[in-house]
Parts: structure tokens; C-alpha cells; sequence
């Protein structure tokens, strides 16, 4: 052919080439469609092939030696998250037959779930099983029956949020099986109690579960760094739910001593808990007021160790608990100041931090949130009361340990005095009564030692004072028996400011009734000191040491007790001061420094113990203790005591210038009582 419209024979190549592949394709779709023809006509089981048999709950088979049961239940079946997606045999892939002539391999989860089961194969469970622990759990404990799992989004389903601790308790709330793990079924319990427990127990889809802190697969135990409820990832654990909390924990020096690796920095759960976590307003919670410096906060801060290895502060609970706030807080205020209400909660910082509450210039307005009108000077006060003042630098605290050595020494020195005046006289008495030589009898005429109007302000006096010691050293020493008595703080507090100002009152009604009446003004002019009170002092230490065989006289009241009256005087008046320099320490603080209210604190205290121990030493030795008075001398109950006996304590009344005869008369300078036989 020619050039311009023949074949060449490239061309005649290449048709031949085109040919050839055409017929391959075409064998190779023939082939394809009969394939498939073929794979179409073979027979695909439903899983009402496998039900046929399988819904016969008879149908078992024996497994060691125990029947189990290979029967499916066809509703449950249809109504799980399985039967409604899956065939039989897309699991069971090993079954080509129906009835099948070999026994079907169990299905394996990781076909579907093999992410899932890499993490369980990863966790704890795993671990035991593959340790020897029978009981460990496996996907069906968790999940159910293969054959009736509903998804986590039905309320039905064993691991829909409320069923998961229900789910979990099968096996960690049953003592029998956890004993033989070795691990107790205690957090199990404290997760019920717990806040999380009852919310989620009332229906809360939000309250954590066990697989919100523990995971649902990856269990790990909290010695593995990733473990989600490992120490330095718990924060981020409770974030889930509580992220603004771990926001301000993460900024507190708490959070930065976590984040730069200190292992004894606490977290959420070294202060709130684990398993047992309660609402702060829960009287049991570690997280309440009361329970905070006693248990929670001193778990760190009252440590030696940790004042050694890391410079900050120990004995922080025992210093507190020893100021009026860790007093009331003991005695069950809810009002007091705790660690929290002074350092705050969650964005606790050191007090070198600008935006710190105990930071210098923040602690007015901390004060100032239970002490309203708090100043500079105010906010100055030794939170923490610490013991070894004698190492304190500052004015108040070297004027604050001046006045407590010197009560001290007064208080050794004056009621061990007392003792040994008592004890000296009572073992002569007694010598002289178990040989007979003493006897003083009641005769039927009696004088008037006390009027009604005395009586009753002493009967004041007495009640009020007893009440204010029973109240002043219920919050001193809360753990005692009557820190038991005085349960309610505010009830305390009430009780001990009314009996201050009834104590307060009665003493300016005494003032007034001395000014006023002619037996007032006769009674403090006997009571006033002489220069006989010192001879007597001496001569009855001479008598009651057998160094003398003359025993002193006395007039109407004797040294004792004009040292008593001027004393309970003067103590009145320092307690009274005191004691209302500390109920208004906010407005004292505006006109004096503010250790003027240490040193007022120190001398209220320390004035209580030498009074109480005074009256009980003293008072009490002369009104019931001493043999002549035996049992009691009631004159402070009806104001009358025989007349022998008045001769016997007071016989210069009765000899000096006057006749026996005369002694009514001495008596009814006093009052009238005595002609009304009252």
C-alpha cells in the first residue's frame, strides 16, 4: 500500500496487540461473573438458622464436668446492641454448617474491639488473670453475656453510668471474692457514703463512677505513672468534673510543688479523700472546719519532717488549736476561723505572694471577713499561738511571757502558801478532835453572820462565778469533761459574757450598798486591814507549829478573810478589765497596739486559775473542810451560826469591851434579822 492511506506495519502491530488484550479482559469478566454467581448461590446463615437450635433453654454441654448452658435468649438477644447489627456468624466465623459438625472456638472481642482490648490487656485485670487470679474480671463481667449486651447509653445496660458501681460491686463489694485477691472491699463501702456514691445512688448522670477516676479499660494501679488516679495525675483526673477548682489548685503553692515533682505536696485526694469523699458541710467530711487543723491540714503541717526537709513551719495544728479560734473550733463553733477561712481553700499561697490572704496586706480584709471593722493593728494577732514565746522577738510576745512567769510564780507561791497554812492548822485540829480536847457543840441561840441582802449578793456572786469557770475553761480545754458539757459554742460564749456582766453588776451594786447602807458601811470598815492581821498571821503559825501555847483571837473577820475579800476585790476588777478588753479587741485595737489584747488574754487566763484554785483551796477550807465547821457552815445558805460557835471564831467580838451577853448586840449592828429570828 501506499504511503498515504496504506497499513504499515506498525499499525497491523498494533491492532494485534489491542486484540489480544481485549480477549484477556474478557475471560477475565466471564470469570468474575461466574465467581461471583457462585459465591451468590452459596448458602449465608441467619441467626434464625442458629436460634433453631440455640433457643432451646435445654440445650448444654458438658465442660469439665459442669453443664453449661449453649442456649440464647432470642428477645434478650434481639434487644442487644449485637443481635440489632450482627449476624451469628460474624462472630462465629468458624461456623460453615448449620447444624455445624465442630464445636464453634469462643469469638474473640478484639476482632471488633481490638483498641479496647489492648488497654484492658494493659490494666490491672489483665495482670491477674494472667498472674493466676481466677476472679479477675473479663469483658463479660463487665458487660454481660455476649448474647445480651446493651449499649453504655441504656439504663438497662450494665455499664450505663448509674450501674457502674453497681457493675463494680459484684466483684469489689463481695468479701468472699475480694479476700482472695488480697484486696479489701473497704473502698467499695466508702464510695457508697460518699458524696459521689449518694448522688449517683439518687440518679445523677454527672457524679463521678468508678470509671471516671479508675478508667473503663487501662486500669492501672496507682503506682504506675500512667495510671489516672497516679499522684501527679489526679488533679487533671478530678478536672473532668471539677476544672475551675483544679485551675485555681494548679496556681496555689500546693499545685506548683506537684508540677515540679515533690511527691509530699498534697492533691485533691490527700485532703478530700479517695473513696469516702463527703460534702464539706458533712460533720465526717476531712474537709470540714472542725476536722481541718486536727486531722486534714496537720497531716503535713503539724510534721516535724517536713519543717526539716523543706523549711516550712511544723506544729501549725497544735498552735492553732491552741488560739481562741482552734478552741472554739474544738468546742463545735462553725463561726470560728479555720485553715481555710485564713489560707482559702483551693488557691492557697505562701504569704510572700501579692494575692495571698495572709499576704501583709490582705490580712484586713481576711480579718475582716468575720471581724467587721478590723484595722491594721487588729489584724496583727498571733493566729498561731506559738508555745517557746521565750524565742519571740517582738514586744508583745517578751511583755505577754513577763506577765505569764509572773502569774505563774504568783500562783505557786500564793496557793501552795495557802496549803501549807491549811494543812498546818487542819492536822492540829484533827489531832485535838481525835483526842477529845476539842468540842464545839450548837446551842439553841444563834447569830446573824450574814443578812438577806448579803446573802443574795453573794448567792449572785457564787453562781456567777462558777459559771464563768465553767465556761472560761470549757473552751481552754475542750477535750476535757466539760468541754463534753458545753457542746454549743455560741451557747457557751452566750452563757459566759451574761455571767460576766452579772458578775460585773453585782460587784458595782456592792459598791453601791456600802456607800448606801449603814451595814454596808460597818461591813467594809471591819474588813479593812490592820497592823493585828500581820502579828495574827505570825501568832497562828506559832501556835500551829507548837511554838506557842497561846492561840490568837479575832475580831469580826479574821486576816483570812479580809486577804479573801480584798483579793476576790481586786481579782473582780483585773477580770472584768480583761475580759472586755477581749469581747471588743476590734475596737480596743483602734486605741492601743494590739499585743495590749495578748497581754489582757494572758492575764484573764492565768487570773481564772488563781481564783478558782483560791476559792477552792481557801474558801472552801473555812466553809467546809476545817474541823470546826464541820460539815458545813451554813450562814451563806439561812445567814446563822450558833453562838458558840461565833465565840469560838471570833472571840474578841465578844470579849473586848463588852459583855458575852452582848454579843446579839454586836450581831444586830448588822441587821435586824436577828430580833425576826431569820
Amino acid at each position: 500500500m501506499g504511503a498515504g492511506g496504506g497499513w504499515t506495519v506498525a499499525k497491523r502491530d498494533e491492532v494485534k496487540r489491542f486484540t489480544v488484550w481485549s480477549m484477556v479482559m474478557l475471560v477475565l469478566a466471564l470469570g468474575a461473573t461466574g465467581f461471583a454467581q457462585k459465591k451468590a448461590a452459596a448458602p449465608k446463615f441467619t441467626n434464625a438458622d442458629c436460634l433453631a437450635c440455640h433457643n432451646d433453654p435445654s440445650m448444654t454441654k458438658d465442660e469439665n464436668g459442669k453443664q453449661v448452658s449453649l442456649a440464647v435468649d432470642e428477645s434478650k438477644f434481639g434487644a442487644s446492641i449485637h443481635g440489632q447489627m450482627f449476624q451469628c456468624i460474624d462472630c462465629h466465623t468458624d461456623v460453615k454448617d448449620v447444624p455445624h459438625s465442630t464445636t464453634p472456638a469462643k469469638p474473640a472481642c478484639a476482632q471488633c474491639h481490638a483498641d479496647q482490648q489492648k488497654m484492658y490487656d494493659g490494666g490491672f485485670h489483665a495482670k491477674a488473670l494472667k498472674a493466676g487470679v481466677g476472679q479477675a474480671a473479663r469483658c463479660v463481667d463487665c458487660h454481660g453475656g455476649p448474647h445480651e449486651i446493651l449499649p453504655a447509653a441504656d439504663p438497662a445496660s450494665r455499664v450505663s453510668h448509674v450501674n457502674i458501681p453497681k457493675t463494680c460491686g459484684t466483684c469489689h463489694g463481695q468479701k468472699a471474692v475480694m479476700d482472695n485477691t488480697g484486696i479489701t472491699t473497704a473502698p467499695f463501702v466508702s464510695y457508697q457514703d460518699s458524696v459521689h456514691g449518694k448522688a449517683v445512688a439518687g440518679g445523677s448522670e454527672k457524679a463521678a463512677v468508678c470509671t471516671d477516676c479508675h478508667g473503663p479499660h487501662q486500669i492501672l494501679p496507682t503506682s504506675d505513672p500512667k495510671s489516672s488516679i497516679a499522684k501527679a495525675n489526679v488533679p487533671a483526673t478530678c478536672a473532668k468534673c471539677h476544672e475551675s477548682q483544679k485551675a485555681e489548685f494548679m496556681q496555689s503553692i500546693h499545685g506548683k510543688a506537684v508540677t515540679a515533682g515533690n511527691g509530699h505536696a498534697p492533691v485533691c485526694t490527700d485532703c478530700h479523700g479517695i473513696h469516702g469523699i463527703k460534702r464539706p458541710d458533712d460533720p465526717n467530711s476531712s474537709v470540714n472546719g472542725q476536722n481541718l487543723a486536727r486531722n486534714t491540714c496537720a497531716q503535713c503541717h503539724e510534721s516535724v519532717k517536713l519543717s526539716n526537709e523543706f523549711g516550712v513551719p511544723g506544729r501549725r495544728a497544735t498552735t492553732y488549736l491552741a488560739s481562741y479560734h482552734g478552741m472554739a473550733s474544738e468546742l463545735g463553733s462553725k463561726k470560728a476561723a479555720n485553715c481555710a477561712s485564713c489560707h482559702g481553700v483551693h488557691n492557697i499561697l505562701p504569704p510572700s505572694d501579692p494575692k495571698s490572704t495572709i499576704n501583709p496586706k490582705n490580712l484586713v480584709a481576711t480579718c475582716g471577713k468575720c471581724h467587721p471593722g478590723a484595722n491594721e493593728n487588729f489584724a496583727k494577732a498571733k493566729v498561731h499561738l506559738d508555745a517557746p514565746l521565750a524565742a519571740a522577738a517582738d514586744m508583745g510576745s517578751k511583755y505577754t511571757r513577763l506577765v505569764r512567769n509572773f502569774y505563774l510564780l504568783m500562783i505557786f507561791g500564793t496557793i501552795g502558801g495557802m496549803l501549807a497554812h491549811n494543812l498546818l492548822i487542819l492536822r492540829k485540829k484533827l489531832k485535838a478532835r481525835r483526842n477529845g480536847h476539842v468540842h464545839i457543840a450548837g446551842g439553841d441561840r444563834v447569830v446573824v453572820r450574814m443578812t438577806k441582802l448579803q446573802r443574795r449578793q453573794h448567792f449572785t456572786l457564787l453562781t456567777s462565778f462558777i459559771l464563768l469557770v465553767l465556761t472560761g475553761f470549757a473552751l481552754k480545754y475542750p477535750d476535757s469533761l466539760l468541754g463534753l458539757v458545753f457542746i454549743n459554742e455560741t451557747v457557751r460564749g452566750y452563757l459566759h459574757r451574761i455571767a460576766g456582766v452579772v458578775l460585773i453588776g453585782v460587784s458595782a451594786y456592792h459598791v453601791f450598798y456600802m456607800a448606801r447602807y449603814k451595814e454596808g458601811r460597818k461591813l467594809v470598815l471591819d474588813l479593812l486591814p490592820t497592823l493585828k492581821d500581820a502579828t495574827d498571821i505570825r501568832d497562828v503559825l506559832l501556835y500551829y507549829l507548837g511554838l506557842s501555847k497561846n492561840k490568837p483571837e479575832f475580831h469580826r473577820f479574821n486576816y483570812a478573810e479580809k486577804m479573801e475579800y480584798w483579793a476576790g476585790t481586786w481579782g473582780t476588777i483585773v477580770m472584768a478589765i480583761t475580759g472586755l478588753v477581749i469581747w471588743y479587741a476590734v475596737t480596743v485595737a483602734t486605741w492601743v497596739p494590739r499585743w495590749w489584747i495578748d497581754i489582757a488574754t494572758t492575764i484573764h487566763f492565768y487570773e481564772a486559775i488563781l481564783a478558782t484554785l483560791a476559792i477552792l483551796v481557801w474558801h472552801l477550807y473555812g466553809v467546809i473542810f476545817s474541823p470546826d465547821v464541820y460539815p458545813m457552815n451554813w450562814a451563806w445558805f439561812d445567814g446563822k451560826m450558833s453562838e458558840e460557835q461565833y465565840r469560838h471564831e471570833h472571840g474578841l467580838v465578844a470579849s473586848e469591851e463588852k459583855p458575852v451577853d452582848e454579843i446579839a448586840v454586836t450581831v444586830k449592828v448588822i441587821g435586824k434579822e436577828i430580833q425576826q429570828g431569820a
